[in-house]
């Protein structure tokens, strides 16, 4: 189990501007899944830029414990992982359960990987992770022959899983649009013979079909209805060892952004962010607002596109957000109500009952935090309505429920608001964004 220190209060205060050149850590999806895949391949993975946060760190040692070698490595370079795989299907029984602290992607992928296997292995996390609700990885999973020997409540950590001994491909149609579920899907589809399909009626972030493709995976990917795709996986391939570059994770890259587009005289400029279409709809929102952000120096690497972002401190308005970008940017929401908050006139952010299965209700959570520090925010069904008028008075302690992006939007607030702003505790915020408050301060931000 993972287990936190003392809380770290912190206060971020007005400050002067923010300036400077700065790269935020790897993009955490593409870093879970780097090691996956490469503990599934077969022959060597070397991941430069891998985001070293508890939660990716978590997913390193599982794949460690299921017989994949990884291994940390200080070349001139940089830092680079290696991760020698055991093959698909190779994964071995671990010997303990396998905790995953407070990260929900690595347990939910590593599930799906650990169905197409025929091992057992127990599941676990921290006390926030054992709230939240497994059921519906766990049912498409038992479709393909894997069992649920054991579980909390409702499907709930810890859990132990038995992989299937000959898994079974299905065609299977995620009943909300989450990446969690279809990557685990394809995980497991990789051990059964014959094609596993998963349908989607709005399609979610598509890193693990980027990923499987660049270590030798045959997936289609063909668009079906509105805005929904079918994505279908031939099984049982030979995965190969694979080179990956992990791109600048754009939900991190966010909380800096907006910060700079609410501080008057703000100019920054941040390197090799992933500008995957599926994952920039806060980018897209920002713009529809009035935020100059402008993008440059353009390339990719395992089939992920990147650019260097300049922002500048805008005067924004509000927008209405469409309930169908909301998986372009489900953690982007409670940085984005900040920028709200700094807008002149109402934004209406529609479609947002997925923040409320996520590290705390982050709808609530979000609601709370804008209101305390002064700013008019109501909850109507699952959209977020928040009433800007250029400014925020601040002043407030924000409760922040052991929820990284809530501390970071606070601290972010607090850059800009009339009066400071004080978050109950960072600890945490080490989750997903180890450099998150010194690479704040290198910008100009004033916490204490």
């Amino acid at each position: 189990m993972t287990h936190y220190g003392q809380p770290a209060p912190l206060e971020a205060r007005k400050c002067q501007s923010l300036t400077g050149r700065v790269r935020v850590g790897g993009d955490k999806s593409i870093s879970h899944r780097s090691l996956i895949l490469g503990a599934l391949a077969v022959g060597e993975t070397r991941i430069s830029g891998l985001l070293e946060g508890e939660d990716v760190l978590n997913t390193a040692k599982a794949m460690r414990a299921v017989g994949a070698r990884v291994e940390r490595m200080d070349e001139k370079g940089g830092i680079v992982w290696s991760v020698r795989g055991v093959g698909t299907g190779g994964f071995a029984t671990p010997a303990a359960p396998l905790d995953f602290g407070n990260s929900g992607t690595g347990c939910r992928l590593v599930m799906g990987a650990v169905a197409g296997c025929p091992i057992t292995a127990t599941f676990d996390g921290d006390s926030s992770l054992r709230s939240r609700p497994m059921r519906r990885i766990l049912d498409p999973l038992e479709l393909m022959g894997a069992r649920v020997v054991s579980q909390s409540d409702g499907g709930r950590l810890p859990l132990t899983l038995a992989g299937a001994r000959d898994p079974l491909p299905i065609v299977y149609r995620t009943p909300v649009a989450s990446a969690q579920i279809k990557s685990a899907v394809l995980l497991a589809g990789l051990s059964a013979p014959g094609v596993t399909t998963v349908i989607e009626n709005e399609a979610s972030r598509d890193h693990t079909e980027l990923m499987l493709k660049h270590f030798g995976a045959t997936i289609v990917s063909v668009p079906d209805g509105a805005h929904g795709r079918k994505i279908s996986l031939t099984g049982q391939p030979e995965l190969h060892g694979s080179d990956v570059t992990v791109p600048a994770d754009p939900s991190s890259a966010a909380f800096p952004i907006v910060a700079a587009l609410i501080t008057p005289g703000s100019d920054i400029i941040l390197t090799d962010v992933m500008t995957n279409p599926l994952r920039t709809g806060l980018f897209t929102t920002l713009r529809e607002m009035g935020a100059s952000i402008e993008e440059s120096e353009t390339r990719s690497d395992a089939g992920e596109p990147m650019a260097q972002l300049r922002v500048r401190a805008s005067k924004l308005r509000g927008v209405e957000v469409p309930a169908e970008r909301a998986p372009s940017m489900i953690d982007e929401y409670l940085v984005l109500a900040v920028a709200a908050a700094f807008a002149e006139g109402t934004t209406v952010m529609r479609g947002l009952h997925e923040l409320r299965v996520k590290e705390s209700d982050r709808l609530q959570a979000t609601a709370a935090m804008l209101r305390v520090n002064g700013v008019k925010v109501e909850i109507s069904g699952d959209d977020l309505i928040v009433e800007g008028c250029g400014h925020v008075p601040g002043g407030g302690l924000v409760a922040t429920h052991m929820d990284h992006r809530i501390a970071m939007s606070a601290l972010v607030m607090g850059c800009a608001s009339d009066a400071p702003v004080k978050v109950d505790d960072t600890a945490f915020i080490a989750t997903s964004f180890p450099d998150f408050i010194p690479m704040m301060r290198r910008l100009g931000a004033d916490f204490a």
